[in-house]
């Protein structure tokens, strides 16, 4: 089924392979029922309908991809009526090393402005003012066009690694990743600022809840640091941009 490119959601067009970019920000969920926040597409953004439209009225849920980044989810198909348009696959933008340098500082001023406004963590965050933390860090990057995964651990696996250690931090750059979370698996993210200090956001539990600053110090006496630090994993660096396609888990 073609549509042209422009056409307004309806029913009868949210079928399985069509692409529909959005002209208000909506929310994703993590399964087909219940409130759990899988991720936020602001507007501009553009998905395809992978599963079928099955009976249940106008809240039913469609499983979804966004095209940026390849990540799934599901969508009210009602959320799309009065808020999507008819789209089509764009030609992923192969930015490179090079090109990514010339942003880094736009990339840094968004992190840096989110931090300055009222917020707290939220799972799933990535409209702003409220993140999570590797939505922030997405959200970001992709304010100055460069696209990378939305999750901490594909994060991690799309970045070049970098060495780092608890203060020691030589060989990182502003803009590179951070990650912690266990030796199976990296479950938390900040953006290096410099220094060995790193911005990011983390929930009530550990201390903070939203937008802050610390570092990978064994001096920092700061309970959110010291948490982290305890939880280390590496680093990385961002090389290139994220071209669209599904990353498996």
């Amino acid at each position: 089924m073609h549509l042209a490119s422009g056409t307004p959601a309806a029913p009868e067009w949210l079928k399985p392979g069509t692409i529909w970019r959005l002209t208000a920000p909506l929310n994703l969920y993590s399964q087909p029922t219940g409130a759990g926040l899988a991720t936020q597409a602001w507007e501009g953004r553009q998905l395809q309908i992978l599963a079928p439209t099955a009976a249940g009225g106008p809240g039913q849920r469609l499983r979804v991809r966004l095209l940026e980044d390849g990540y799934p989810g599901w969508i009210g198909s009602s959320a799309l009526l009065g808020h999507a348009l008819a789209g089509q696959r764009q030609p992923g933008r192969g930015l490179h090393r090079c090109a990514i340098l010339q942003r880094l500082e736009r990339v840094l001023a968004f992190a840096n402005s989110a931090q300055h406004r009222p917020n707290r963590y939220l799972w799933g965050g990535s409209l702003g003012p409220d993140y999570d933390c590797s939505g922030l860090v997405q959200r970001a990057y992709a304010s100055a066009g460069i696209w990378i995964p939305r999750d901490a651990y594909l994060q991690e696996r799309f970045c070049q690694p970098v060495g780092v250690q608890p203060g020691q931090s030589q060989l990182l750059l502003p803009g590179d990743l951070i990650f912690f979370g266990s030796p199976q698996r990296c479950s938390h993210v900040g953006l290096h600022l410099g220094g060995g200090s790193y911005l990011h956001s983390s929930g009530q539990a550990h201390g903070r809840n939203g937008i802050g600053i610390d570092t990978i110090s064994p001096h920092n006496p700061h309970p959110v640091a010291r948490h982290y630090l305890g939880e280390l994993r590496g680093a990385g660096r961002v090389m290139h941009s994220h071209g669209g396609s599904p990353m498996t888990a």
